[in-house]
């Protein structure tokens, strides 16, 4: 296959790894599935790089210690617990914090002597970065009953049937891909940098951009649907404070952005002049989606509590 043949999966490979990217591992994800990345598409500065990845690893900061306060949140607050939309995002939470936790230290492991901490690192790296495809998709498939199957959304253990499916199909994946063949996971070298994770291209492919593909397209759908039924809205109701709601609307649209990794896709328009400015836009972003998910719980906790308030003053009121 020609090289130019390869620039969309390659495209694809780089998003599908990072998302979480943290510091110097950029350049090592940059090159991860095809060693003649370089000789075939632009890529910034060294001083860029450099500034990617102090932003990267910022970023990854927040966002994992964003995610653990986002736990503490849900687990501390009945209110927010009764939702279920809520407890699909924590599920997507825990996933984001397996992620990058298996992601921040891989470099380490990759040039420790320990074989057997790699094949865990690589293992856990998978099967981490699955459960995040798998629970984004469920997102999708969630807000896709909430906009139109609104009136018929009641489902029998409906949480318990996707939480098989988000955590249980990214461990079928990874055991069977482990046990075709062990050494599918391991130290992979490319362009003398080092990382725990699939060292076969093919499988590579399958497994990470074959699910990452059909994730991107179905969200970029539900999402496009979403849109259309804002603006729907908006025609439909021509009263009321129309600036409030299209601000609420827009807080909601960019959410959905993070929420649905529809921000992975700047890494889309990262060729000739473009690649700078998007690899900036598109690292700020996905590095900092757990910090955006935990501004969410806030908010959402603040509007419950505000309404609680609001509904007792009225209710003493009705009393006095």
């Amino acid at each position: 296959m020609k090289i130019k043949t390869l620039l969309p999966l390659k495209r694809l490979c780089l998003v599908t790894l990072a998302q979480p990217l943290c510091a110097n591992l950029l350049q090592v994800v940059w090159r991860l599935c095809y060693p003649e990345w370089d000789t075939v598409l632009s890529t910034p500065s060294p001083k860029d790089l450099q500034r990617l990845s102090y932003i990267t690893l910022i970023g990854c900061g927040i966002s994992l210690t964003a995610l653990v306060f986002t736990v503490f949140l849900f687990f501390t607050h009945s209110q927010i617990r009764t939702d279920d939309s809520k407890k699909v995002h924590i599920n997507l939470v825990f996933a984001l914090i397996l992620l990058n936790l298996h992601l921040l230290p891989n470099e380490k492991a990759a040039t420790s002597s320990s074989s057997g901490l790699c094949l865990y690192m690589a293992l856990a790296l998978h099967y981490s970065l699955l459960a995040t495809f798998s629970w984004m998709a469920l997102e999708g498939f969630h807000l896709y009953l909430l906009l139109v199957k609104v009136f018929n959304i009641y489902t029998s253990r409906y949480l318990l049937k996707i939480s098989v499916i988000g955590w249980g199909v990214p461990a079928v994946i990874v055991s069977i891909v482990v046990s075709i063949k062990k050494e599918f996971y391991g130290l992979s070298n490319v362009n003398s940098s080092a990382v725990c994770y699939i060292t076969d291209d093919t499988v590579k492919l399958v497994t990470t951009l074959g699910l990452f593909a059909l994730l991107f397209l179905f969200n970029t759908v539900i999402f496009s649907i979403t849109v259309r039924r804002l603006i729907t809205n908006h025609h439909q109701n021509n009263f009321g404070p129309m600036k409030k709601n299209r601000m609420q609307d827009m807080g909601m649209l960019l959410f959905l952005i993070t929420l649905l990794g529809i921000g992975w896709g700047f890494i889309f328009f990262s060729f000739g002049p473009l690649v700078t400015p998007a690899l900036y836009i598109f690292c700020i972003l996905n590095s900092l989606q757990g910090f955006f998910i935990f501004l969410y719980f806030v908010l959402t906790l603040r509007k419950i509590k505000t309404s609680t308030t609001k509904t007792g003053n009225k209710t003493n009121s009705l009393n006095t």
